[in-house]
């Protein structure tokens, strides 16, 4: 965005530029063009008025002409607009006048008075010095009492405005104003507008530039804006507070970034349940080939030890009562374990499948684990297992009391029937950081240890030789693991001291609620 940036700041800021300096040209040729006419009808409107203000000077209202007060007034008027005013009466004596060279600007006076009389000429170049030449003069406006012209001076090549009229009380008067002046005005005006425009043009550059900046700064923040979204980074928001159409703009950029962003998280809350199942799918194919599998193989023998020991029965291969007591026995064993087993795969499969709902709640494990270990008295006789319970007397969590109770089942079960050597079984309850532990240790032979995630699968068995001697159906270990992931708890065994140890945990509560 560096690129565009620069772009987009110098291009603004070159217009504005180039604008401002048409308008400071425009200026220019403007001023040269006009303010010399403006300038001008300044000093026509100046010298009539001094006019004016001269004639009610000369009209005799309460003023002599020959005060003091009356050539106070008379200096005022003729030198506050930068004029030269003579006044005469009838036979050409000057009565009142301002300036250095009264003489001059009474022969020019002479000349538009005098103008018919054919001596003119000829008595005003005794002195030998030529008079002024009228016909070079412009007219430019007319009263009733006076006459303006625009005249030029051959000695000093410059002109002059020039009214001559009468006063009342029979006086003449003329007033002129140099136009060289106005040049000069005009002249100076022009110059000075040509360097202000040059300051104006470079500091209004660098202040351009910097208020482009201002401008471009939340166009260029939308622009980043959009390339973030469109890198789909929904994070960032536009925070600028103009109030104009940008900001508007920004504000519906910020609504459609969060728009698009919960329709992307969505869709791929859509896309990752589609995969789910996908996968759900997959996985459940293959539960169903390896279910029918190993089914199909757990079952075959005690089916055949069912079928051939019936078949016995119906032929009659031992009539005594006790051989048939055994034969029945048999059956019923084989027929039980099938049983269980066929129980253990519809838990497992409600487990798997997220048909079961985990219903939370607190309670002791303490006291479920001990009212289970006294209900389990014969199993425990029957096995010649020692069984101990260490640890905390109670011991609240939270878990789904009815699922936990087959986890404890199965890690009691099989515990009592691979207890060896001492045959000793030990129950741990702790507690551990934020969780509750419960363990149990069997002593016997340890499980191999490339062999110790491959327990948790259904229909494994480490030892076949002694699930089948004890009815085990190798469900028992995946039933506990698809509870404890139910519960989002850890479970796991290692292999201790002379024996295995099995475990899991269950969110702590320090009093019964």
């Amino acid at each position: 965005m560096t690129g565009v940036k620069k772009s987009l700041t110098t291009h603004v800021a070159m217009i504005f530029t180039i604008l401002l300096v048409v308008i400071f040209i425009f200026l220019v040729i403007v001023n040269g063009t006009f303010l010399r006419r403006y300038f001008q009808d300044r000093k026509e409107k100046d010298i009539v008025e001094c006019y004016v203000r001269m004639n009610r000077l000369f009209s005799g209202e309460g003023i002599d002409v020959s005060s003091d007060e009356f050539d106070a007034e008379f200096s005022r008027i003729a030198t506050g607009k930068d004029m030269s005013v003579i006044v005469v009466d009838s036979s050409f004596h000057v009565t009142k006048a301002s300036g250095d060279d009264d003489e001059r600007v009474l022969r020019r006076m002479m000349s538009y008075v005098l103008k018919d009389d054919p001596n003119y000429l000829f008595n005003m170049s005794e002195d030998g010095e030529k008079p002024f030449e009228r016909p070079d003069d412009v007219i430019i406006e007319t009263g009733s009492n006076y006459e303006i012209r625009m005249s030029t001076d051959p000695r000093i090549d410059d002109q002059f405005l020039e009214l001559v009229g009468t006063l009342e009380g029979g006086y003449i008067i003329m007033i002129r104003s140099a136009a060289l002046g106005i040049r000069n005005n005009v002249s100076v005006s022009t110059r000075f507008l040509i360097y202000m425009a040059l300051i104006t043009v470079i500091f209004g550059a660098v202040l351009i530039n910097i208020v482009t900046k201002r401008i471009t700064k939340p166009i260029l923040e939308l622009a980043d804006l959009s390339d973030k979204m469109t890198n789909l980074d929904f994070e960032a928001k536009y925070k600028g507070n103009d109030p104009s159409e940008i900001g508007l703009l920004g504000d519906r950029m910020n609504r459609m970034s969060e728009t698009i962003e919960h329709t992307i998280a969505e869709l791929k809350t859509a896309n990752n349940e589609l995969k789910n199942d996908l996968e759900k799918r997959e996985h459940l194919d293959e539960m169903r080939s390896d279910f029918i599998s190993n089914v199909s193989h757990e079952l075959k023998t005690p089916l055949a030890l069912i079928q051939g020991y019936a078949e016995g029965l119906k032929d009659e291969v031992n009539e005594d009562p006790e051989s048939r007591d055994y034969y029945c026995d048999v059956i019923i064993d084989e027929a039980g374990r099938m049983n269980r087993m066929v129980k253990n795969l519809l838990t497992l499969n409600q487990l798997e499948f997220g048909k079961d709902v985990v219903d939370m709640e607190c309670f002791d494990l303490a006291e479920l684990v001990k009212n289970y270990v006294a209900s389990a008295k014969i199993l425990i006789e029957q096995s010649g297992v020692e069984v101990s319970i260490e640890g905390e007397e109670r011991l609240f969590v939270w878990g789904d009391e009815y699922r936990i109770e087959e986890v404890v089942i199965n890690y009691f079960t099989n515990a009592i029937h691979y207890a060896a050597g001492e045959k000793k079984v030990v129950i741990t309850l702790e507690k551990k950081g934020e969780n509750a532990r419960f363990s149990i240790f069997n002593t016997g032979d340890p499980i191999p240890e490339d062999v110790m995630e491959q327990i948790w699968d259904k229909f494994y068995k480490a030892d076949k030789a002694r699930s089948r001697e004890y009815g085990g159906s190798g469900v028992g270990l995946s039933i506990v693991k698809a509870i404890m992931e139910l519960h989002h708890m850890p479970y796991g065994a290692c292999n201790a001291e002379g024996g295995v140890c099995f475990w899991f945990e269950l969110e702590y509560k320090n009093s019964f609620v």
